[in-house]
């Protein structure tokens, strides 16, 4: 028999002990305020570089019980759920270990950069019965999820950088699967034709357009890492209005005289860009014994997968 979800123990019905793995950049800005300061929330820290996690814990007033140094102290604890912060390379070896012991997980995209090994994570999760969850906080940001309520007979996102060119995989692997991720999320139907046109040189990516066709749809995304500009923008339009959302943060609607709609002073970057939503949906799930798939979130690496493959295939 399967093993079932997790539910909270006797500490509490409310609280969930909760491991976070991996303390850079996007834990300590983004995941750490969410999680540390939740009620119900006991929090536990890992990290293999021991000056990292005293100056976070001690940062965040954490008991030496709830630091530890390597995995197998931290999965000893009898987590409710982690949240996994590491990076790409050692998340298929990561996130096997917590779903063999039965911990429901969020980890950063991508699962992996192969597909057979976000293939083989998604596999075991659905063995064990267990949640596993993949971070596109894209879903959960306020101006997007106002873009799922909006005629969407084009659509149109451009996530740009400056001075990146990267090696293919590791730059739709790690970047443009944002773009691929929303294109899917919004797109009203399902999918009939893909393109994908790219420029490379001395192998290296230096942008990329991925079309996505169906019944009355199109939608685009594109990358450029040589534009000059860091930015972000989505636009969905039909029946003669337009929705824009602006890094995030600004929402302006066209419909003869534009409207603009910006982020609040007080909104923390981690609501407006949905990462918090994203996990706190994620412990809800847990909370109420729910098991989440990853299953679409899989449909989403085939598909960066494609692009992989269609940008390796263009004459240089």
């Amino acid at each position: 028999m399967l093993p079932g979800p997790r539910r909270a123990r006797a500490r509490g019905a409310h609280t969930v002990k909760v491991g976070c793995i991996g303390l850079g950049d996007i834990a300590r800005k983004a995941y750490l305020p969410v999680l540390a300061h939740r009620p119900g929330v006991e929090l536990h820290l890992q990290t293999r570089t021991p000056a990292t996690l005293d100056r976070v814990a001690d940062g965040l007033h954490l008991p030496p019980g709830q630091r530890h140094a390597d995995l197998g102290s931290l999965i000893a604890q009898d987590l409710d759920a982690a949240f996994v912060h590491a990076p790409t390379e050692v998340h298929p070896e990561i996130v096997a270990r917590l779903l063999e012991a039965g911990v429901p997980t969020y980890v950063d995209k991508p699962l992996a950069y192969e597909l057979a090994g976000s293939e083989r994570l998604v596999e075991l999760a659905e063995e064990r019965g267990t949640s596993l969850a993949v971070g596109f906080n894209r879903r959960f940001a306020p101006g997007y999820v106002q873009c799922a309520d909006h005629p969407r007979e084009l659509i149109l996102m451009q996530k740009n950088r400056v001075g990146l060119p990267e090696e293919p995989r590791t730059m739709i692997l790690d970047d443009f699967i944002h773009v691929v991720d929303t294109l899917r999320f919004l797109a009203p139907g399902p999918v009939d034709d893909v393109t994908v046109r790219a420029r490379t040189e001395n192998g290296l990516l230096h942008h990329v357009v991925l079309q996505l066709s169906g019944d009355g749809f199109t939608a685009l995304g594109v990358m450029n890492r040589l534009s000059g500009s860091a930015e972000e923008v989505l636009e969905v339009s039909g029946q003669d209005t337009k929705r824009q959302v602006v890094n995030l943060a600004e929402v302006i609607d066209h419909k003869g005289q534009p409207t603009v709609r910006r982020r609040g002073d007080w909104v923390p970057v981690s609501r407006q860009r949905g990462i918090e939503q994203a996990a706190l949906a994620f412990l809800d799930a847990v909370r109420a014994g729910e098991v989440l798939s990853a299953r679409d979130a899989l449909a989403t690496h085939e598909l960066c997968e494609r692009v992989v493959r269609a940008v390796h295939e263009r004459p240089a």
